[in-house]
């Protein structure tokens, strides 16, 4: 049994990876942002936190971390003003890193974005270049941590029903189910072979665990 802590743990994806983890025996603890979330969250099986990681501080987070085996950001700002984009997806996501260190978990998986990267070629003037920016930070400040860390980037999401396949090797973005982001992250979670890998999917033909020990 793993002891799992999720940011963002109302997510779509979340909500989805929560039951696989539970039912496989670990223990997950699901921060949320809102009291009228917790229904939800209990019914997956995961325990649900009420926690604003917008304005926690390190201290606060390190408290929060402590004890569990590892952490899973999926949590974002959801949109909205730019400033509170950078806000959540980067200031409050690289002080769940250092707050992870600090607690001594140093298991890390980033749910982030296919094309997230420095040269995401996002104009400025678009209204998704505050989030693109904040990722991309997000992203190169955990791979230059020493935190044991995967940064998962799947492509655009649809509602799909799962396929348990995925392709990690193609060079450009496609699409995936959130069920199949879902499994993935769980799968992530057990194979060593993820560690400190950005790992890059679309839906495919390669069963998950497969491709995960393939990367």
């Amino acid at each position: 049994m793993a002891r799992i802590l999720i940011f963002g743990g109302h997510g779509k994806v979340a909500l989805l990876l929560e039951p696989l983890l539970t039912a496989r025996g670990d223990q997950v603890t699901a921060v949320i942002r809102d009291q009228a979330q917790v229904d939800d969250v209990r019914a997956t099986g995961a325990d649900p936190v009420v926690f604003d990681v917008e304005s926690a501080s390190e201290q606060e987070m390190v408290a929060l971390i402590t004890g569990h085996d590892a952490v899973v950001w999926s949590a974002g700002a959801g949109g909205g003003s730019a400033a509170r984009t950078r806000a959540v997806d980067f200031e409050a996501a690289t002080r769940s890193m250092a707050a992870a260190a600090a607690a001594g978990v140093p298991r890390f998986v980033m749910v982030s974005y296919f094309g997230s990267s420095p040269a995401h070629g996002i104009d400025p003037s678009d209204p998704f270049f505050a989030y693109a920016e904040a990722k991309a930070a997000a992203d190169e400040t955990l791979r230059a941590s020493d935190l044991d860390w995967t940064v998962l980037a799947p492509s655009r999401l649809t509602l799909e029903a799962p396929t348990g396949r995925i392709d990690a090797t193609a060079d450009a973005s496609g699409s995936v189910s959130r069920a199949d982001v879902a499994a993935v992250i769980a799968q992530t979670l057990v194979e060593s072979a993820t560690r400190r890998r950005t790992i890059r999917f679309n839906a495919g033909e390669v069963p998950i665990d497969e491709a995960l020990r393939a990367v």
